[in-house]
């Protein structure tokens, strides 16, 4: 398994470039492809905290940002969700996150769970 600490920019941008060959085809958990995603995946988070503290955002202004950096759209989250109105209601605050959406966030575009896995306030209808 090709892994390293990441320590420098360059090692950064080499495990960023790793992980990204598996957001269109996310290997299987548990097999050896998975254990590598999921090993570089701490490693990044890790050094991301580490370097570029967040500042304390709730669920859905994170997701927001992440959606952001990652260069993803309301589309990509209504695919990822299954649905178009799914996913603007999560973004508008009409809709909270399921356990599902958030294993979904993590698993498919790698955003670390504990970013939107917890309360946050919904808007009244």
């Amino acid at each position: 398994m090709d892994i390293r600490p990441i320590r420098t920019e360059a090692d950064y941008d080499w495990a960023l470039a790793e992980v990204e060959r598996y957001f269109d085809e996310p290997p299987a958990i548990g097999s050896p492809e998975g254990d590598r995603f999921d090993v570089l995946s701490t490693l990044i988070a890790s050094y991301e905290a580490e370097r570029f503290p967040l500042p304390d955002l709730d669920p859905i202004e994170a997701l927001k940002a992440f959606m952001e950096s990652a260069g993803k759209t309301q589309a990509d989250l209504a695919e990822l969700f299954g649905s178009k109105s799914r996913a603007s209601e999560v973004l508008n605050r009409k809709r909270a996150l399921t356990l599902n959406m958030v294993y979904r966030l993590r698993a498919d575009w790698g955003l670390p769970s504990d970013l939107v896995a917890r309360p946050y306030d919904l808007r009244a209808a």
